[in-house]
């Protein structure tokens, strides 16, 4: 009788890989809000990479006779105290926003993976020093200590992703490590322990894909928040610095110019909340694509 063949292991893994992908883009097609807030999220990105050549209009290009000016057909958001198109510095100020609740983000989960692995495979007396130091960390509230680093390294972009990355450390290293302790308990762990897969590979390999669901959906609420707690410490003269158009700086600039000229207020807050609302929707539609109870 003929021998049947099997595909190798590594096949077998990368097209059981592929098709959770494949249903997870199923699922996640199916989520209007979702999908929209893919679109209108791309649309800023693009917005603000392509901002040289969509502006009309030099970021710090002042003209000082057109100060004040309202929204018109020479100038879409009108202009601020000192004649500066807004649109053009709403464009520009994506790049340091958006960017900035990324950046903060990826650092603070690739740091978190890398602590919350280590506690929730080694467990025992590892596990509980790093949560000792953990709890030391999130005993000083998150904004207070973002300030307090921001404050220490000064104002500026590389050091206001720095600031928020810290403080989100603790939250991605704790909510991974709960992933792990639940994780390492199953059969396929103890498999590859048996026949001596090296620590290394056993939390890189088949601990982590199994763990970072949750870690998807936290990190892409987490630069919502991040977006907004960077605007936050701009408009308290902690975060990125004027002239640079950052749209929490431009808050703080014209906070002072809010009943004489509202609209230098309205157009750099709806770009904050519009980002933020769409991150939203993109985090809850990849919670939903994500959960194992919608596999069926």
């Amino acid at each position: 009788m003929p021998e049947t063949k099997t595909a190798p292991a590594p096949q077998q893994h990368k097209a059981k890989k592929k098709s959770e992908f494949m249903r997870v883009m199923r699922q996640l097609s199916k989520n209007k809000l979702a999908m929209i807030g893919i679109a209108v999220l791309i649309i800023e990105i693009l917005l603000a990479a392509l901002a040289p050549w969509i502006a009309p209009y030099e970021y710090d290009k002042m003209d000082i006779p057109n100060a004040f000016a309202t929204p018109s057909a020479e100038h879409l958001f009108g202009t601020d105290d000192m004649g500066r198109d807004i649109f053009s510095r709403v464009l520009y100020g994506g790049r340091y926003s958006i960017s900035t609740g990324i950046l903060a983000v990826l650092i603070s989960t690739v740091l978190g993976i890398c602590v919350g692995s280590v506690a929730g495979y080694f467990g025992g007396q590892v596990d509980n020093i790093i949560m000792r130091l953990l709890d030391i960390i999130q005993a000083i509230p998150g904004m207070l200590l973002m300030i307090v680093i921001a404050s220490v390294l000064g104002p500026g972009f590389i050091n206001t992703v720095i600031a928020l990355s810290v403080g989100s450390i603790p939250a991605s290293a704790r909510m991974l490590r709960a992933q792990m302790l639940k994780e390492r308990e199953n059969e396929y762990i103890e498999a590859s322990q048996s026949i001596n897969c090296s620590k290394f590979r056993i939390i890189f390999s088949h601990l982590l894909p199994n763990c970072m669901s949750p870690m998807i959906v936290s990190s892409t609420m987490g630069v919502a928040q991040t977006i907004t707690t960077a605007a936050g410490l701009s408009f308290i003269g902690l975060g990125v610095q004027p002239p640079t158009p950052e749209w929490g700086a431009m808050l703080s600039a014209a906070r002072q110019f809010m009943r004489q000229a509202p609209h230098l207020i309205i157009f750099p807050g709806l770009a904050i909340a519009l980002t933020v609302l769409v991150l939203n929707f993109v985090g809850d539609g990849l919670r939903d694509a994500l959960d194992p109870k919608l596999k069926n």
